[in-house]
């Protein structure tokens, strides 16, 4: 194995590891501002399958995990009227790495610094494998929609564009 298929050691991959998931790691090279598209080009993947891990807040201030399909966007509006919530938009970047202690382009929704509600769109649970981000950029790792669930306890929602 070479230094560049190395593994890293990260609070995601530790937080599946201590709760028996079956992963496999996919490592890519990074590149900014490249997101999921460039993921699954480099990985031969769907980028459909390709989940991206969103930091998000409502008007309290408040974070919240959107997990959407790599090739879709969320509606923030719908996203708010689903949950309840008079808005929901995207939290600065600096306040996305402080709640999760992951760099943005590597935050996982696993092992994250702070505990927070997560949210799934309904179509990746009906995935029958989705690759998500392993706590490094260039990392995702492929797992079970049933993984996210037994791990995230997600609530599903249709937010997709």
């Amino acid at each position: 194995m070479s230094k560049k298929d190395k593994i890293p050691a990260t609070p995601a991959l530790h937080a599946l590891k201590g709760a028996g998931v079956a992963f496999v790691p996919r490592i890519y090279d990074y590149v900014a501002h490249g997101g999921t598209g460039e993921a699954a080009r480099q990985l031969g993947l769907d980028e459909h399958h390709v989940v991206k891990t969103l930091i998000m807040q409502d008007e309290n201030g408040e974070p919240l995990v959107v997990l959407m399909h790599g090739d879709k966007e969320v509606s923030t509006k719908s996203l708010a009227r689903q949950l309840g919530r008079k808005t929901v938009e995207p939290c600065a970047e600096r306040d996305a790495q402080r709640y999760t202690g992951y760099q943005v382009g590597g935050i996982s929704p696993f092992g994250t610094r702070r505990a927070m509600p997560v949210f799934v769109e309904k179509g990746i649970l009906e995935l029958e494998r989705l690759y998500i981000n392993g706590g490094k950029r260039g990392l995702l790792v492929e797992i079970s929609p049933q993984a996210l669930l037994e791990l995230l306890n997600p609530a599903p929602v249709e937010a997709a564009l």
